[in-house]
């Protein structure tokens, strides 16, 4: 055995012993972090590029060498009965590995911590009594602050031990959650665990329901694939796409414990806002059907109504030789490029060169000899240009959807057979703008600005792409999503039942099929680990209407009182009291309301002397309670949550349906007990 294993567990204080090698890896860690910082690059550099690029590398190592205090280096011990080979388990007995959040090594290169990706690391989530994987004994240990305080031993094949839940995964899972999202890496299930190691080129959509983990192993998926493909990735990318920039700070702090930097994050309005400003808003019939699929085909066809047939030859003049392409055969060309279906923008760039090449198939036959650099200087002659501009005119896309948001007749023409009178007349401008830049553009706006770009020339593809709350995307922004992984592959993360735009998605094989990934496999996890079986219960009585059809979640935590529903007169008061009450209890307090409600609770908060945070602001210590407007709920989690005037909630929507749905997502987002105020009447379904 390696040196820094520990010997047999008959040691007298096997926690002392494991204390020690906690100890001993983060000195490990300590000192791989200053050989990194020691590195000398001065002689290996060639100029000062290299040298910066190479700097930049040595840092990036630096900041993932950091060494986490409250992070556990490793959560886990796996004995295996045989010495771990290249494919299988064989040969001496005894080969042990600690499993954590990255790969420690000593000065002999000796691993003292494996990470938790490794293949040698997958039996930790995978081996079971029925199938142990040539595991004898799988150690979990628990941690109180960062120090390492108990361990718990499963003898994975030995008959006489009984079977039994581990509390010290039980507790895990139940931690109170002080702080942004926590890794779920030491909790990882087994039906996890399959789709964190899914293969790279495959598409992945993840069903979940409230409290199944999916926003966690979407994040986990990332952090796996990195390791095992990071050359590829490195080169290609990879980006996180959040509702809302709450949400994203909320998870920002997962990826980086796992050792990972180098991922992007962004909602879809920042990817598709590069040209443009937000500064207006739609009407929900508006963002309907600027959202509906239909308007990629209004776009294309408004796009290529701008190519015009010649109805002149191009005369070149070259010297004292003039060379004469006739109309119907440069109209041939541009049949040509517009049944290939190429972006407008490379055939723009295309068809100066196809007239030229006729004019030097022209100067060959009268012998002479010409060469690129001729059809490049032909290309660029005015006689062509012009003719190009009059054909085949460039076309700014922000202007295109400009014209055909201000333009009656424009829109009507394109959109004819695809969009109804009524349609129509929902997203024309009452007040045209006069300009791009004096537009009030619209989220919806900016997504059809970047399909006409992405028409125009093709859209930077990443390797990999995961979309989180998905259910909320309209078909155009899927579209817009799915032209950054076009040739990667994509996580999608989401929950029909907590689909809360007027256009979510009805179903997972329609938002595939927009996300131009059909093919993709759909996984459903239906054991929720987070949510009180109570309350979980409770918010199902939604489902029926909301989602019918959809499994409820099945709750593994029993949590006997985790629910309260009280009807009050003095509704502002009865809040502040529950804050109270809540705040008695270790953990983040959350106290959702309607959007409308905020400003008055703020207000009798701040008279009762409680400091509110906003949605993805850390807790502290000092500061735990988190004003949250129920439109910013989604995807967040507290431990005890105060639930404000549920039919507030639900009025608060344009639709009943939709104001159950954000309902249905509020009554979800408490991890230990949820307590719901109301004064006014329940939503029936709730009775």
């Amino acid at each position: 055995m390696p040196a820094h294993e520990f010997e047999s567990d008959s040691t007298t204080d096997p926690l002392a012993h494991e204390r020690a090698h906690l100890a001993a890896s983060r000195a490990a860690l300590r000192a791989m972090r200053e050989d990194a910082q020691n590195l000398d690059i001065r002689d290996v550099t060639a100029n000062w590029v290299n040298a910066a690029v190479l700097q930049a590398q040595i840092d990036e190592r630096i900041k993932s060498l950091a060494d986490l205090a409250h992070t556990p280096l490793f959560f886990g011990r796996l004995d295996y009965l045989h010495v771990v080979g290249a494919e299988e388990a064989e040969g001496a007995e005894g080969e042990q590995f600690y499993i954590g959040r990255r790969h420690v090594h000593d000065a002999v290169g000796d691993p003292m911590v494996i990470d938790w990706r490794a293949p040698v690391s997958q039996p930790f989530y995978r081996a079971s009594r029925k199938d142990p994987l040539d595991v004898g004994r799988r150690r979990r240990f628990g941690y109180t602050g960062g120090d390492l305080t108990a361990y718990e031993d499963e003898h994975l094949t030995d008959p006489a031990e009984a079977e039994q839940t581990s509390k010290l995964l039980q507790a895990e899972i139940e931690r109170p959650r002080v702080g942004p999202m926590r890794d779920i890496v030491a909790t990882i299930q087994p039906e996890q665990d399959e789709i964190v190691r899914s293969e790279l080129g495959g598409t992945v959509c993840v069903q979940g329901g409230p409290g199944t983990g999916k926003t966690a192993v979407g994040l986990h998926r990332v952090a796996y694939l990195l390791y095992a493909h990071r050359e590829r990735l490195a080169r290609t990318g990879t980006l996180v796409v959040g509702p809302n920039r709450s949400f994203l700070h909320y998870i920002e702090q997962v990826l980086p414990a796992l050792g990972e930097l180098e991922v992007k994050q962004a909602t879809v309005e920042d990817l598709v806002t590069a040209q443009i400003e937000v500064r207006g808003t739609d009407e929900a019939p508006a963002a309907v059907v600027k959202g509906d699929a239909r308007m990629a085909e209004v776009l294309r066809r408004a796009l290529r109504s701008h190519v015009t047939p010649p109805t002149e030859p191009v005369m070149v003049v070259r010297g004292s030789r003039r060379w004469r392409v006739p109309a119907y055969e440069i109209e041939e060309m541009v049949q040509e490029l517009l049944a290939r279906d190429m972006r407008y923008g490379a055939a723009h760039e295309a068809l100066p060169q196809r007239i030229a090449h006729a004019v030097l198939v022209r100067m060959e036959q009268a012998g002479e000899a010409p060469d690129d650099r001729v059809q490049n200087s032909v290309a660029r002659n005015p006689a062509v240009k012009a003719a190009v501009k009059a054909i085949w005119p460039a076309v700014d896309p922000a202007k295109l959807v400009l014209r055909l948001l201000s333009d009656a007749e424009f829109l009507a023409e394109h959109a004819e057979g695809l969009l109804t009178e009524d349609e129509r007349k929902a997203i024309l401008w009452a007040r045209p703008a006069r300009s791009v830049k004096t537009a009030k553009w619209s989220a919806a706006d900016a997504v059809l600005i970047d399909e006409a770009a992405d028409l125009v020339s093709r859209t930077h593809s990443l390797g990999h792409v995961v979309i989180d709350e998905a259910q909320d995307l309209s078909p155009m922004q899927y579209r817009a999503v799915g032209r950054r992984c076009s040739t990667g592959s994509a996580t999608v993360l989401g929950d029909l039942a907590q689909g809360t735009t007027p256009w979510s998605t009805q179903s997972w094989e329609q938002a595939l099929s927009h996300l131009g990934k059909a093919d993709a496999v759909v996984e459903e996890l239906t054991a929720g680990f987070r949510v009180p079986r109570d309350v979980i219960a409770y918010a199902s009585r939604l489902l029926p209407v909301i989602s019918p059809g959809l499994a409820p979640v099945e709750s593994v935590r029993e949590a006997p009182g985790s629910l309260s529903v009280r009807e009050v007169t003095e509704l502002d008061a009865a809040v502040v009291a529950a804050c109270e009450e809540s705040l008695t209890h270790e953990g983040s307090i959350g106290l959702i309301a309607a959007d409308a409600r905020i400003p008055a609770l703020a207000e009798a908060l701040t008279a009762a002397g409680h400091t509110c945070l906003s949605p993805g602001q850390e807790t502290t210590a000092e500061t735990r309670l988190t004003l949250v407007p129920a439109s910013l709920a989604k995807g967040l989690e507290y431990d005890y949550v105060v639930l404000d005037e549920p039919a507030a909630v639900v009025d608060g929507e344009p639709d009943e349906r939709t104001g159950l749905r954000r309902l249905y997502v509020a009554l979800t987002r408490a991890v230990s007990g949820l307590t719901v105020l109301h004064s006014a009447p329940l939503p029936a379904e709730l009775a």
